[in-house]
């Protein structure tokens, strides 16, 4: 029970943190270009790079708050990160064709994704007025 309170926590103060960072780093652009969105999702895969490599070098910090961390801080800050860290883990395992896969499928489904549910969306919207 104290994880999943630490993750939901931890997710919280992520989510807060991501619109923060975001907001911050948008007013310092002046186009159109998603500064902010980038500039969590870089350090978010910077965070969890990091904070992989110290907690696998036998650091004391227990189970629930590597999750709180992990999971929860850096899944409400961005997903990217997770997707960055299993993208690397399956390279630095030897299996580079799940790798390729997953970058493919993750940002060509995606995009297909957001691109079906605006559209669906859009059908039911105009089946509704009808």
């Amino acid at each position: 029970m104290l994880k999943l309170l630490l993750i939901a926590v931890g997710g919280g103060l992520g989510t807060l943190a991501r619109y923060g960072v975001t907001g911050f780093a948008q007013r310092l652009s002046e186009s159109h270009f998603p500064l902010g969105t980038l500039m969590v999702n870089l350090t978010g895969c910077l965070l969890i790079g990091g904070l992989s490599a110290f907690f696998a070098g036998g650091v004391g910090v227990r189970e629930e708050y590597r999750w709180a961390i992990t999971v929860g801080f850096l899944g409400g800050f961005t997903t990217f990160a997770a997707f960055g860290f299993e993208t690397f883990a399956l390279f630095e395992n030897r299996h580079g064709g799940l790798a390729v896969a997953n970058l493919v499928i993750s940002n060509l489904g995606g995009l297909i994704a957001v691109w079906a549910g605006y559209r669906l969306v859009g059908l039911l919207r105009v089946a509704g007025a009808a």
